[in-house]
């Protein structure tokens, strides 16, 4: 019987002038079990300090390297894009904010875990759907988690069917494996918010695809940033997103989605004060 490859993870990190969060991230990964990811960071027109971090970063750290952003491709967005392009073809990509970190330092070994398991099975899912979980700003203390479908493998009319009623995997908590690169390899430009999810609409239209959703908590992310202060312009873009995933249904998902979010603030809320 052969040997299980030892699966290649890559994890793309945007930054600017963001150095004051990176110490956190990194340190998530290097207390990790299993030791083998590598880590890039995509670095916008930063200060002088930041840069200097990185570079002291990366002589310190061999997994770690870091490049400029691409002017060409603008936003996070833009250095995510760079990010899927720098990926080996065998690589799981995952993509993560600066103000993210590892949910525990034995997450790693049980994504690697479930990888090496599907490479024995002969099973190649396209994305891996993990959970995630919110932290306030300014106390850290964890909130609400992102929970997107019960553990198991979601062929396309089962994973569009949950995109339709509004679910949405976190992409800070999502593994895009080979296949989903081959399949699209890019977010879609004229999406500064919401990206994300109309790439997960988006690659829903592919035949063959599989999506496994794990119940492993994998990364905390704190509460904010940028879409969270231009609700208006972020309605607009998953209104249209919905639009073109399912045209004159596009009511059906963005009623959906909302409503759970609501109802997840709500639960967090009461988990709090209990607490």
């Amino acid at each position: 019987m052969s040997a299980v490859a030892e699966p290649s993870l890559l994890v793309v990190v945007p930054t600017l002038n963001t150095h004051h969060l990176l110490p956190r991230l990194l340190a998530s990964l290097q207390q990790q079990s299993w030791p083998h990811w590598r880590l890039v960071f995509i670095d916008g027109p930063s200060c002088a300090d930041h840069r200097q971090w990185l570079h002291q970063c990366c002589l310190a750290e061999p997994r770690c390297t870091w490049q400029q952003q691409d002017p060409a491709e603008p936003g996070i967005y833009g250095a995510m894009n760079q990010g899927f392009a720098l990926a080996h073809s065998e690589d799981w990509l995952l993509f993560w904010g600066s103000d993210d970190w590892a949910a525990s330092d034995l997450v790693f070994a049980a994504l690697v875990q479930v990888i090496k398991d599907n490479q024995f099975s002969m099973i190649t899912p396209d994305l891996i759907v993990c959970k995630g979980r919110y932290a306030h700003n300014a106390t850290r203390q964890l909130c609400r988690s992102t929970v997107f479908q019960p553990a198991g493998l979601y062929r396309r009319p089962a994973y569009r069917r949950a995109l339709l009623l509004g679910s949405t995997p976190p992409h800070q908590a999502t593994v895009f494996g080979p296949g989903a690169r081959r399949c699209l390899a890019r977010y879609a430009d004229g999406f500064r918010l919401s990206a994300d999810l109309h790439y997960f609409l988006q690659i829903s239209a592919s035949t063959d695809l599989q999506v496994q959703v794990l119940d492993l908590e994998l990364v905390h992310m704190a509460q904010g940033g940028i879409s969270a202060q231009q609700t208006k312009h972020r309605l607009q873009e998953v209104r249209r997103a919905y639009g073109r995933a399912f045209g004159v249904l596009w009511w059906v998902p963005f009623i959906a989605r909302y409503s759970r979010r609501l109802l997840s603030l709500a639960s967090s809320q009461v988990s709090m004060s209990v607490s």
